[in-house]
């Protein structure tokens, strides 16, 4: 394998690798299922607040061919090798909070915002990963500590009667806890991966986003999201190893509903789900198998409250995945909060 999947955010976040066994596959920053259907299409002039929380649980990792994989062989000096069972039990939880801002002037016709993301988290899935695989071992869950940081200071909005258009570039800055450990293993002797409870990937990434929202409605009340996300990674520290860029397909249907007559309180709900594709191959001297790449389909569901009034909503999230190539296969639940920060 050559890559995997990870849990943060950007509203929007978090991605792993055993690069020194240079058996197991690596993912990007970027995590599909964090943000609500509507979050990326601008909103009106502002600073908001926005708290996600993110648990990702998986038992098993699936292998290039798509098959869950329960061994690996990790290669050592003078072609010796070990097969070693892959013993995976992960839960993870991601704290994101948020803060966005936009402002009152427009930039080539659109509504003009960034964003700051700092993420806290008690593993990264590809420090668990590592370990879990580098050393033959149950792989488990860490601290809770500092994430990688994701900052987007480009954040455009073209707004329409039925439609809305955005634009984001932003970058993930590897500031979360990130160690590498050697681990000795009969036959190939010591073998280098990720400590388990790291929380930052050790890599920086640079991200590009687009989203379009079509409405039905001249009133909003159904959005219809297609979102895609293009990463592009740099050299991951302390491994000869650059990920393979990613791009990531969301897509939802929302529809609010009136919970009161005077539409002060909508109640959202509706399907979302994601495809995630590895679009170019990893290079370095740790990459055993370049041309394997990375993939995952999940569906799911989004209800949430809205308070018209106050600029308030309450979200929960659930997806589930599947046909997972070479790389993580679980679920996630969000319960996801935001507002708008009152004008003086």
């Amino acid at each position: 394998m050559t890559r995997k999947t990870h849990v943060l955010t950007s509203v929007m976040l978090l991605g792993a690798v055993t690069a020194a066994a240079a058996c197991a596959g690596e993912i990007g920053h970027f995590a599909p299922g964090v943000f609500n259907i509507r979050d990326l299409a601008v909103p009106p002039p502002g600073f908001y607040g926005l708290i996600y929380n993110y648990r990702y649980s998986t038992d098993h990792v699936n292998d290039a061919n798509g098959n869950r994989l329960s061994s690996v062989t990790i290669g050592g000096p003078g072609g010796r090798s070990l097969t070693v069972g892959v013993d995976l039990d992960v839960s993870i939880y991601a704290l994101v909070p948020a803060l966005a801002w936009v402002s009152h002037k427009k930039v080539l016709g659109a509504k003009y915002g960034a964003l700051l993301a700092p993420t806290f988290t008690n593993a990264s899935l590809n420090g668990v990963l590592s370990a879990g695989v580098g050393a033959g071992r149950s792989a488990s869950t860490g601290q809770f500590n500092v994430g990688d940081i994701f900052v987007q200071p480009v954040w455009l909005g073209w707004t329409g009667t039925h439609t809305d258009i955005s634009y984001g570039y932003g970058f993930y800055i590897p500031s979360g806890k990130y160690q590498i450990n050697t681990f000795t293993l009969p036959v190939v002797g010591p073998v280098r991966a990720e400590a388990a409870d790291n929380t930052g990937y050790g890599f920086w990434t640079n991200q590009n986003q687009g989203a379009l929202y079509l409405y039905p409605w001249a009133d909003k009340r159904m959005a219809i999201q297609n979102a895609l996300t293009w990463e592009i990674h740099q050299k991951k520290r302390g491994f000869s190893l650059t990920l393979g860029q990613n791009l990531t397909w969301n897509w939802g249907l929302s529809q609010f509903l009136p919970l009161k007559k005077d539409h002060s309180l909508l109640l959202e709900a509706g399907p979302t789900g994601y495809s995630s594709f590895q679009v170019s191959d990893d290079s370095g001297g740790a990459v055993r198998n370049p041309g394997v790449h990375d993939s995952v389909h999940a569906v799911g569901v989004q209800v949430g409250v809205t308070s018209v009034k106050k600029v308030m909503s309450f979200n929960f999230r659930w997806a589930h995945e599947f046909a997972a190539v070479d790389r993580f296969q679980g679920s996630s639940l969000g319960l996801n909060f935001s507002m708008r920060f009152p004008a003086d």
